[in-house]
């Protein structure tokens, strides 16, 4: 015990001298009026301790306070938090050379990760390149169309694993069904196999891992806030996350190689699925893409096409169960449109506006990513007055942002009406700064044409082939839509619905 008090005792000295050292060379940097307004800071921990279990919660009622731009000291992090339409417009937008690259986490140095994520690389010719690839070869409508039908498999799938709870009078666990569609979905179009396989223990190895890989990386990090405890890694997050990041890795390894050994046999049939994608670019030379580059482009589809499409979808279910009157709309308009009891084609979309306005509404009141991932000021810059301080951190509070009493009438009420008319052709493609869920600038998602094809097909089947209840006699007077806070916002309680027959 004496050995670990005197542990404390010198980690509390060493903060205490590198915090005054910082702050003192922060204070001859920039003149604190200079920078936005914020709560005043307390000494070492800064604004630590306001952040709180829910950022997104606590950081919105402090703009309220400060404004739409202020600035918080988290521990040795200067970090400036923005609130509104008009200035993410500035940052993502008007300034976006300035804002390009990313505050990385301490975290995602985790199996050299940092250095070939598109998520996560400076904007450089490794990063445009990356980009390149997946606008052009993986994500565009030409390529999304030729595999239509792979789509609609596994919505079809989904909707038998449905028909079978149905069957038993048993409930449905909305996010994990449609976490397994998704990976099933991603792995069938990237490696032709099916990952979602709920008898394979591979499979649910994996599925474990991209949890657990989301946990970590959401989980506020001291070293991201003392730049000196990193090589220590006090809460053990670099160690757990290079172990979940080392199997994935491996596992996509064995599957490159596998591919590699069959493309050299004779007859061999192209799949012309992902895999085969990247490798044939590789051999022509068409691009650079090495080894590492193909694993960790592979860890980031799965890790952000997963867990943010199933946390939509579980919402977005909740938002219907809880207003059976939206709910009741959006059936009438399958039905007239495409008829009762049948799939979602994709096709149909064009035809389906209110589908399309709830899922709109749903990234608006539930945004699965509160916070756009952070930005890096390259220079002092000056936005909304203030001087944003070269290499502060900037985090754009989207879930402020999308309740914003003067950009939206009746901000917390799930009312999808407030999208459909000539008059309100906002999208969620970056063009419009008041819906931002994929982020904007040329940093904006580029898996969204996909994700966004999915969650119709998936939302909109569901509620067109079966009527739902709440399990247990829950009403929706009494639903629990508390969420929780990660690097996605999931639902506090896991949403589970029982099926009935239309």
């Amino acid at each position: 015990m004496d050995l670990l008090n005197c542990i404390i005792c010198l980690s509390f000295a060493w903060i205490t001298i590198q915090s005054v050292y910082f702050l003192a060379r922060r204070s001859k940097a920039i003149p604190r009026t200079r920078l936005p307004p914020g709560p005043k800071p307390f000494p070492l921990i800064g604004n630590l301790f306001e952040i709180g279990d829910k950022p997104h919660l606590s950081l919105t009622k402090l703009s309220q306070r400060y404004g739409p731009i202020m600035s918080l000291q988290l521990g040795q992090l200067t970090t400036i938090v923005v609130s509104s339409t008009t200035l993410a417009k500035e940052i993502l937008r008007t300034h976006d050379q300035v804002f390009c690259n990313r505050t990385l986490p301490e975290a995602i140095h985790a199996c050299k990760h940092s250095e070939y994520s598109m998520a996560w690389l400076p904007v450089s010719a490794r990063w445009r390149n990356l980009r390149t690839i997946c606008n052009l070869q993986l994500f565009a409508p030409k390529v999304l169309d030729a595999n239509q039908a792979k789509r609609r498999v596994k919505v079809q799938k989904l909707v038998d694993d449905v028909n079978e709870c149905m069957r038993a009078g048993e409930a449905v666990d909305i996010g994990r069904a449609v976490f397994s569609t998704t990976l099933s979905l991603l792995s069938q179009t990237i490696f032709s196999v099916d990952l979602a396989d709920p008898s394979s223990k591979t499979t649910r190895e994996f599925k474990e891992t991209v949890w657990g890989m989301m946990e970590e990386i959401g989980k506020p990090n001291l070293a991201d806030y003392f730049p000196f405890l990193r090589k220590l890694d006090p809460q053990g997050i670099r160690r757990r996350l290079t172990h979940h990041f080392q199997i994935t890795v491996d596992m996509f390894d064995r599957m490159i190689h596998q591919r590699l050994e069959s493309r050299k046999r004779d007859g061999y049939i192209s799949t012309n699925d992902m895999l085969d994608t990247l490798l044939n670019i590789n051999e022509d030379k068409m691009e650079d893409m090495d080894m590492p580059e193909t694993q960790h482009l592979f860890l980031d589809l799965f890790a952000a096409g997963t867990d943010t499409s199933s946390a939509t979808m579980e919402w977005a279910m909740a938002e219907l169960l809880r207003n059976p009157e939206i709910l009741s709309k959006a059936q009438a308009e399958l039905e007239q449109v495409i008829g009762k009891g049948k799939l979602v084609e994709e096709s149909d979309i064009v035809r389906l506006p209110y589908l399309q306005a709830i899922i709109k509404e749903t990234f608006r009141v539930h945004p699965t990513v509160p916070f756009l991932l952070p930005r890096k000021a390259e220079a002092n810059i000056e936005i909304g007055g203030y001087i944003i301080p070269k290499g502060a951190r900037v985090l754009i509070n989207f879930w402020a942002i999308s309740r914003d009493p003067i950009t939206w009438d009746n901000p917390n009420l799930f009312m999808p009406e407030r999208f459909l008319g000539l008059d309100n052709q906002i999208d969620v493609t970056g063009k419009n700064f008041e819906l931002i869920p994929f982020g904007g600038g040329r940093r904006i998602c580029p898996g969204l044409p996909l994700a966004i094809r999915m969650l119709y097909l998936m939302l909109g089947s569901l509620i067109n082939c079966f009527d739902w209840e709440l399990e247990d006699g829950v009403v929706p007077e009494t639903m629990n839509m508390e969420d929780k806070f990660g690097l996605t916002l999931q639902m506090a309680q896991p949403l589970r619905a029982v099926p009935k027959k239309l």
